[in-house]
């Protein structure tokens, strides 16, 4: 089973999530870490583990990002990362995989499956070989604690559903 390391220079994982029910507010987390146990030919002994920063989320709006990481939503300071560990990888057909695991935000761990699709291997210009994930998922942030809103007529200004996307190029590491 080869082992590749995620690259975070050239990783994120990004979200989006109602704003006010009209709109998406879109905004990512660009610091990830990890390892990927991953060969084609043996998917379902494949594994991932990936850390995220969470002082690293950015939406373009300071102040907004200043609150994304204050207790009343990701509490940064108390819980600096959002943890995930697969539990399962199936084939999905093709370069399609189905990535079930353990995703942990703010202390509270709940199961996840992801949609993945993956691209490569590739031998890079810069000796080594790197393999491409791309993949989605939803969650109800109110199943993780991050909970704070503001009721307004109809409703509420921040949505509970939040779809989550992940890039990710990983390089080989043995």
């Amino acid at each position: 089973m080869a082992k590749w390391a995620i690259d975070p220079d050239h990783s994120v994982a990004a979200f989006a999530v109602r704003h006010m029910m009209i709109a998406s507010v879109r905004g990512l987390f660009n610091k990830i870490t990890g390892t990927i146990y991953f060969d084609p030919a043996d998917i379902k002994n494949s594994s991932v583990e990936a850390a995220i920063d969470v002082a690293s989320i950015w939406t373009g709006i300071q102040k907004r990002d200043d609150h994304l990481r204050s207790p009343d939503f990701f509490d940064a300071g108390k819980y600096p990362q959002i943890i995930f560990r697969s539990t399962r990888v199936e084939s999905a057909g093709g370069k399609g995989l189905k990535i079930i695991g353990d995703l942990t935000i703010r202390g509270i761990t709940h199961p996840v499956t992801m949609e993945v699709e993956y691209s490569g291997p590739v031998k890079s210009p810069f000796n080594g070989t790197s393999l491409g994930f791309a993949g989605t998922t939803r969650i109800n942030r109110q199943d993780y604690g991050v909970s704070w809103n503001e009721p307004m007529e109809g409703g509420f200004v921040v949505g509970d559903d939040v779809q989550i996307t992940l890039d990710i190029e990983a390089d080989l590491t043995d």
